[in-house]
């Protein structure tokens, strides 16, 4: 059997993936990275992204919003702040939620509000850029 990597991806809410997979790309701060088994140790800032876990040919896509990654010999450990699982998100749904965040963001009164509007406008755009990918 060939070599596997043992990979965890974690956000403040559960668990969202834990096993042995073939190569984990991350959307690391200074750019997507490979992660492979017997990959050389490093730390880096997760940006948001889509987060891509390829195992035995299949590809599953999870968006994070921020976080850490740490690849150790033991592994690749993400401490992501949000995380997504891609296939779990309904288009039509998105298209929506985009909508009221524009609108949000038009009628925010505020800088706390727009803020916040930009914050979630900014996340959503990314999904679905991570999406159409």
């Amino acid at each position: 059997m060939a070599d596997k990597l043992t990979f965890a991806l974690v956000s403040p809410e559960r668990e969202l993936f834990n096993g042995e997979v073939d190569h984990v790309v991350v959307p690391g701060a200074e750019g997507e990275f490979g992660v492979s088994p017997n990959h050389a140790p490093v730390m880096s800032v997760v940006k948001p992204g889509a987060l891509k876990v390829i195992n035995d040919g299949t590809e599953r896509r999870i968006f994070v919003n921020g976080g850490f990654a740490d690849v150790t010999p033991e592994g690749l450990t993400v401490l992501a702040e949000e995380a997504v699982d891609l296939a779990d998100i309904e288009p039509g749904k998105l298209e929506q939620d985009l909508k009221n965040a524009q609108e949000d963001l038009r009628d925010a009164n505020t800088d706390a509000k727009k803020d916040a509007a930009t914050r979630q406008l900014a996340r959503l755009e990314t999904i679905k850029a991570a999406m159409a990918r």
